[in-house]
């Protein structure tokens, strides 16, 4: 095993995540998500990499029918964020303890289609709290408005609005 650190062997990867940096004009597509007994926080939409998922991508897909009833166009990838398992267990609803790690998958796309009517999956079934899909302006000020997770996402964005629009771009590929 090669270490990631001096003397710090390789840890497991134990989940894998598909989420999407979703624009739809000048809005970021997010859902604010609020649990009985914490501060409201807001996600980009997407979720747990299923062994039935064809490819991270393939998962990044069924995740967007299931939250948001969304078709989506133009998926390149644009940050990966690696967290310890037991990190994982905040914002998101994964992880547990141990010496794993999570690796999220963020893809820049566009918005094609969206029908909330058919949202379905476990989010819609049988919530944990609310899920309300919010357009939020993909600007600084719009991102420093709220709560968005995780940290390095937020990080990342706020230093990149120009990248990930470019990334986007009819040009790129």
């Amino acid at each position: 095993m090669a270490p990631d650190r001096p003397g710090r062997p390789e840890r497991p990867v134990v989940k894998r995540t598909a989420r999407a940096i979703l624009l739809d004009g000048d809005a970021l597509i997010v859902i604010k998500r609020t649990k009985p007994g914490r501060a409201p926080y807001w996600i980009t939409p997407g979720g747990g990499v299923e062994p039935e998922d064809g490819s991270v991508v393939a998962a990044l897909h069924r995740e967007l029918d299931e939250e948001l009833g969304a078709k989506v166009t133009d998926v390149v990838p644009a940050f990966v964020d690696t967290v310890p398992e037991d990190a994982a267990e905040g914002a998101d609803g994964g992880g547990g303890a141990g010496e794993g790690v999570k690796v999220q998958h963020f893809f820049a796309c566009r918005l094609a289609s969206m029908d909330l009517s058919l949202r379905h999956g476990p989010e819609v079934d049988e919530p944990c709290g609310e899920y309300d899909v919010v357009r939020l302006p993909f600007t600084r000020a719009g991102l420093a408005s709220v709560e968005v997770v995780p940290e390095t996402l937020r990080t990342y964005l706020s230093r990149n609005i120009e990248g990930v629009r470019a990334l986007l771009e009819p040009d790129f590929g």
